[in-house]
């Protein structure tokens, strides 16, 4: 069995923990969520196969970050908090969560939660795979990109642009290497080509306002920069 990953989206230091400690011990990666204000980045970052989410967070609370989830991913969302009310129950069931666990509770509960949700989840299917630059959702799955609330349908050769330039980020990655990823042959194929394939793309991403997204270096080649387009 691959090692499965879950993250913990978790206030209290010491319950975050406690929760990974335990949780390492049955053979699990565990990431623990510091920077609360970029929850999806995280989980978009480290691809968890499952997630714990506390309700009460700072900034926003776990129904919106569940909403934020349920937007890109199909992986299980595992509700744990002490606002075990009906409301909160029902709330967190209507934003997608899979399951709720009260606090307080005891870690060998949670642990064989985890165990039956993981085991049901992916014995026919795996893990969404995304990749995330500046709270901006590249969906290997579906071949799309998710900014704010608007999702851009790619074609194959836009797709492979920008899956390239995501696994490259901070490097200015050549025409060279982007033609090579987009036409692995034989063929020539002529360097204009890849400038009407940028084009179209750019022009794409303008209608999501994310325009200056890719950036150009002069005689070197293109990267990922500041997604808004200045207007």
């Amino acid at each position: 069995m691959d090692q499965y990953r879950i993250l913990v989206v978790e206030d209290d230091a010491v319950i975050a923990g406690a929760m990974k400690r335990h949780l390492e011990k049955w053979g699990y990666e565990v990431e623990c969520v510091k920077d609360f204000r970029r929850v999806l980045s995280q989980f978009a970052t480290f691809s968890p196969h499952l997630v714990l989410l506390d309700i009460v967070l700072p900034f926003f609370n776990g129904h919106y970050w569940c909403g934020q989830i349920r937007q890109i991913s199909q992986v299980p969302v595992v509700f744990v908090s002490s606002a075990g009310d009906n409301m909160n129950i029902v709330m967190a069931v209507n934003m997608g969560g899979d399951d709720f666990i009260v606090k307080p509770f005891d870690l060998e509960v949670l642990s064989a939660k985890v165990q039956a949700m993981l085991r049901r989840t992916y014995s026919f299917r795996g893990p969404t795979s995304v990749m995330e630059y500046e709270g901006i959702i590249l969906d290997l799955a579906d071949a799309s990109l998710k900014a704010g609330d608007k999702k851009l349908e790619l074609t194959k050769n836009e797709f492979k642009i920008l899956q390239l330039l995501f696994e490259n980020i901070g490097r200015c990655v050549s025409r060279e290497e982007i033609m090579k990823r987009l036409w692995d042959n034989d063929c020539f194929v002529d360097d204009n080509t890849l400038t009407v394939n940028m084009t179209r793309l750019r022009k794409k991403l303008e209608s999501a306002g994310i325009g200056q997204m890719i950036q150009t270096k002069k005689g070197i080649g293109y990267l990922l920069g500041q997604p808004g387009d200045g207007r």
